[in-house]
């Protein structure tokens, strides 16, 4: 397994991190230490969790995530080994359980965040921290154009890059990186940094895969000019570029086992109808949808590290394999034709 810098930091990660954000939900305590063992095995040494994990959110699970993982640590006694990512909620999204709906990006809630997510995993820093999606109004989860009649009150990134550095200065985190972030706030939260001349921002975490390339409109672009990298996340975008909605609409996965208002972007029918052209593309040429999907992201220069997750072992091991799958100059052209003609439905 390939290890990288991830941006301006002195991190060194897998080309694969193991995302979990189905441990607690999903997957029982048992199967998430099996998947951390395989993962760590096979060279994987990233590892992505969040505070307000497992989905999908409730109060009754929010932090299993981090306790499976904590205590996982403790029994491996592995924490050196790994580059262990975490994630602070930003303003509320209804999830009133944590803190009390009061999330905003503040010294306050991001300390408070912090001492709670080290507790359940069972250390005294994290490798990476990261805001789970900006204070401010943004063009996010689904959101495809900014609306600026959507503006309320936030905190200001300034403040928000000063409690970090403070973080970091205590030793309680490495580095710190954002997640479903845009151009402009990969642009501000460098420029703050450098005004006050505190540690940069080392890494971005969104979405990345077939039906949704929203990346590469700007934000490629920044990243790569301020050596901030891509962490991407949904590769198989929630399971439909694995074939199995195409194949059956019933299937067992998250899009079948959540409501249906969980991440509808992902339900859209031109999303279903890029999925089946992909997967027959894929079948084409002797690859499972699955190996196709994540050769690609595996393939694109602009991407660090792929966060893939999985809820058995099977599909771990798939996942890992894929990253040795070649993409023939033929299979590349005939995905970009497919992306011409149903241009990012899942952004």
């Amino acid at each position: 397994m390939q290890t990288v810098a991830l941006g301006t930091s002195q991190l060194q990660v897998s080309k694969i991190c193991l995302g979990t954000m189905t441990f607690g939900e999903q997957n029982s305590e048992s199967e998430a230490h099996a998947q951390l063992d395989y993962a760590l095995e096979r060279g994987i040494n990233f590892i992505d969790t969040a505070e307000m994990y497992p989905v999908m959110p409730r109060a009754e699970t929010q932090g299993k995530t981090e306790q499976y993982i904590g205590s996982w640590l403790k029994k491996s006694g592995a924490r050196d080994k790994v580059i262990l990512a975490t994630k602070v909620a930003g303003p509320s999204r209804g999830m009133h359980w944590i803190r009390s709906g009061e999330n905003d990006l503040n010294a306050v809630n991001i300390r408070a965040a912090i001492e709670t997510s080290l507790q359940r995993l069972q250390t005294d820093y994290i490798d990476l921290y990261q805001l789970h999606w900006p204070s401010r109004n943004a063009p996010i989860f689904g959101q495809k154009q900014f609306n600026p009649e959507l503006e309320r009150p936030h905190i200001a990134i300034a403040e928000t890059v000063a409690v970090l550095a403070d973080l970091i200065k205590e030793g309680k985190i490495r580095a710190y990186g954002v997640s479903n972030e845009s151009a402009w706030g990969v642009s501000e939260f460098v420029r703050q940094a450098e005004q006050q001349q505190l540690p940069r921002l080392t890494s971005i975490q969104n979405a990345c895969n077939l039906v949704n390339r929203a990346f590469e409109q700007g934000l490629d672009e920044t990243c790569f000019r301020e050596n901030v990298g891509l962490l991407a996340y949904s590769p198989l975008a929630f399971g439909q570029l694995t074939g199995k909605y195409a194949d059956d609409a019933k299937a067992h996965g998250r899009l079948t086992i959540f409501p249906p208002t969980w991440s509808p972007r992902y339900t859209r029918a031109s999303v279903l109808e890029a999925s089946k052209r992909y997967a027959a593309l894929a079948r084409a040429h002797g690859l499972t949808p699955t190996q196709l999907a994540l050769a690609w992201c595996y393939s694109r220069w602009y991407v660090t590290s792929t966060i893939i997750g999985a809820t058995n072992l099977t599909q771990l091991k798939e996942n890992i394999d894929a990253f040795d799958v070649q993409l023939s100059p033929d299979i590349m052209s005939a995905i970009e034709t497919i992306h011409t003609e149903i241009n990012n439905p899942g952004q």
